[in-house]
């Protein structure tokens, strides 16, 4: 990958990444263990967030039990708005715990109830339990609204890379089976065509971040084949790119940089989405490789993105 095309104030956190660096998906157990001390090490370097409550749920799924973390803005009882947050991770790895400061975040600036999923992983848990999880998460968020003092009529979904491409699956398959209504999606770089086919699809080989060999070996584990890479006949609900009728979604809000290879699969989606009728809010961030905002959150560019992130959710729950 060309650093040229990089922002200035991201391109260290990639130099002080040992360029022999790579994901070992011989050993996910100890790269999970890894992200989740990664993400605890930036924690601990960031201001501590002592206005936001959290407290933890459980539900009964196929004989397990799904974590869900709802946050809530401190000494806030009103009915507030939801969103029902979907960590990244390729499928394969992330949890609640790995998204606990980034979701707190968010509950203190926009100042909404966050119902955080903590859905089985792949390649253990292939397409379409974690989808299925989200689902009954989902399910249980609007069944338990006037108890969480959620406004059950401004409820979202919204995720991250692999959270955000299951946000997006979870949209469609909420409008189809039509048992409630959500009023927006926020899909942050989402993760949405198992091809990998796109030209920004060959951008990113650099290890050090997310790249495309990792990309497709996440999709084969969460597809449990190597076929999703040339098949049309994946289901829309595991790669939206496939959906064919994008009519009755929600408003929509995709942002990517401009240096993810996610790139031109989100603005296929976002323009189809716009075609179809649907309010489409597209940000592109030049300079952004994947997930740049929450890795980096110093930069002038994160801070920009974050902004434009919490502004679009806020707008669609509050206004």
């Amino acid at each position: 990958m060309n650093l040229d095309l990089v922002d200035s104030e991201l391109i260290p956190y990639i130099e002080s990444i040992p360029s022999s660096a790579h994901i070992d998906w011989s050993n996910i157990d100890l790269v999970r263990q890894q992200s989740r001390e990664k993400r605890e090490q930036l924690a601990e370097s960031l201001p501590k967030i002592d206005n936001v409550i959290s407290t933890d749920y459980f539900v009964d799924i196929e004989n397990e039990k799904i974590q869900l973390r709802v946050y809530r803005p401190k000494n806030n009882s009103q009915k507030l708005p939801a969103v029902f947050w979907i960590h990244g991770g390729g499928f394969c790895f992330g949890s609640v715990d790995g998204d606990d400061y980034l979701v707190r975040s968010m509950t203190r600036e926009i100042g909404c109830v966050f119902v955080s999923v903590d859905y089985r992983l792949a390649p253990e848990y292939p397409y379409p339990t974690p989808l299925n999880d989200c689902y009954a998460g989902i399910e249980w968020l609007f069944s338990k609204a006037d108890k969480l003092s959620v406004d059950s009529q401004r409820i979202a979904v919204g995720g991250i890379s692999a959270g955000g491409g299951l946000a997006a699956g979870l949209a469609l398959l909420i409008r189809d089976k039509g048992e409630f209504n959500i009023c927006f999606q926020a899909l942050l770089c989402p993760m949405i065509d198992s091809r990998n086919i796109t030209d920004s699809s060959y951008l990113v080989t650099d290890p050090r971040i997310w790249n495309r060999d990792s990309n497709i070996i996440a999709w084969q584990h969460y597809m449990g084949t190597t076929e999703c890479l040339t098949s049309k006949a994946i289901s829309k609900y595991a790669a939206p790119i496939f959906a064919n009728d994008l009519h009755g979604l929600p408003s929509t809000y995709i942002a990517v940089g401009d240096v993810d290879l996610f790139l031109d699969e989100d603005i296929n989606y976002s323009e189809r989405l716009e075609a179809a009728g649907i309010g489409i809010q597209l940000e592109i961030f030049k300079g952004g490789f994947h997930a740049f905002e929450f890795l980096v959150p110093s930069a002038k560019i994160s801070k920009l993105a974050r902004a434009t992130h919490y502004s679009a959710i806020s707008a669609a729950l509050f206004d």
